[in-house]
C-alpha cells in the first residue's frame, strides 16, 4: 500500500474535496482520485463519498485514517530514528508580540536542549497576519490568539494559556467601579482589527458601554505605557508577564468574566514538525 495514496485520502478529508486536497499536494483532481479509488479497490471498501463538490469519510474511510496518522507520522520519523541522529532542519513558528515575550522563552529555552541541532526561525505579527501565513504553509506553527471563527478541519490546535478582561487604569485613580470607569474616562482603545481587539468591543457593546474615544492601537505594551501616562484608561486581555518596566498601574477585574483571550499554538495535520510541536505544547503546559 502506496504512504502517497494514504497521505491523499487524509487530505481529501482535512480540506473536504479533491480539489482541495490536489492544491494541497500539488496534483490534478484526477491524480488524487485516482489515488482514492486504488486504495479502495486494495482495502475493498468505498472510503469516500461526494456530495457536489464537498467529499467526506465514509465509517470505513474514518477507520483507515484513524489508523493511518500515527502510521505516516512513524513513516515521516524513521530517517531520525534510523540513522539515530536529533532532530534537525528549520521550524519556522509565528508569535504574537505578548506570547513571543511571555509564553515562547521558557519553551524555546527547552526546546534548545531537547533538539539543539534544530533551526528556529521566528516571525513576529499580529494573529490575524500569523493565521493566514499559516494557512498559507509559510509558517509551521504560531502562539496566537484563538479566532471567533469555527478553524478549518486541516488545522489543529492547543490552548496554553486564558486571559481574563481587565480594566487597565492609572494607579492614582480613585474609581473602583470597572464600568464606570470605562464610561467616564477617556478610552484608549484595543485595536477593534486585531483578533483580542474583537473580545474588549464586544465587552462592551455587551454591556452597553459607550467610552469616551481618545486612541486606538494595537500594542499591549504602548498601551500600558500611556495608561500610565494619565493618558486614558483601556479595556485589555490581562496577559502574560513581563510588562514595560516602571509603570504605575491597576488592573480592576470586571464582573463579567466570561470573556477571555485564548493564546494557543496552532498548526497543520499531518505536520512533519509533530513530535517538535508536542514537545512545546508539554513544555508550555508545564510553564
Amino acid at each position: 500500500m502506496e504512504s502517497r495514496f494514504l497521505e491523499s485520502l487524509i487530505a481529501v478529508v482535512d480540506y473536504g474535496s479533491i480539489s482541495g486536497a490536489a492544491r494541497h499536494q500539488n496534483l490534478t483532481p484526477g491524480a488524487v482520485a485516482q489515488r482514492i479509488q486504488a486504495l479502495e479497490e486494495e482495502i475493498g471498501a468505498k472510503l469516500i463519498e461526494r456530495s457536489g463538490r464537498r467529499a467526506h469519510a465514509t465509517e470505513a474511510g474514518v477507520q483507515v485514517i484513524k489508523n493511518a496518522r500515527p502510521i505516516l507520522q512513524a513513516i515521516r520519523e524513521l530517517p531520525t530514528l534510523i540513522t539515530n541522529k536529533s532532530i534537525s532542519g528549520t521550524i519556522r513558528i509565528g508569535a504574537i508580540g505578548t506570547a513571543m515575550t511571555g509564553l515562547l522563552p521558557p519553551i524555546l529555552k527547552e526546546l534548545s536542549v531537547s533538539c539543539p541541532d534544530l533551526d528556529i526561525y521566528i516571525e513576529l505579527g499580529e494573529s490575524k497576519s500569523l493565521y493566514r501565513q499559516l494557512m498559507a504553509r509559510e509558517l509551521d506553527c504560531g502562539f496566537f490568539v484563538q479566532p471567533d471563527f469555527k478553524l478549518p478541519k486541516a488545522c489543529e490546535r492547543f490552548i496554553l494559556r486564558q486571559e481574563p478582561l481587565v480594566v487597565l487604569a492609572p494607579a492614582t485613580l480613585d474609581e473602583r467601579d470597572p464600568h464606570a470607569v470605562l464610561a467616564r474616562q477617556p478610552f484608549i482603545r484595543y485595536d477593534r482589527n486585531s483578533w483580542g481587539g474583537r473580545l474588549a468591543d464586544a465587552y462592551l457593546q455587551r454591556h452597553e458601554i459607550a467610552p469616551h474615544e481618545r486612541f486606538e492601537l494595537d500594542a499591549l505594551d504602548a498601551i500600558a505605557v500611556l495608561v500610565d501616562r494619565g493618558l486614558g484608561v483601556s479595556l485589555v486581555p490581562d496577559w502574560q508577564q513581563p510588562w514595560p518596566a516602571g509603570i504605575k498601574v491597576k488592573k480592576l477585574p470586571l464582573p463579567d468574566v466570561s470573556v477571555t483571550r485564548q493564546i494557543g499554538l496552532f498548526w497543520m495535520r499531518s505536520s512533519p514538525w509533530e513530535s517538535v510541536i508536542q514537545m512545546m505544547i508539554a513544555s508550555g503546559r508545564g510553564g
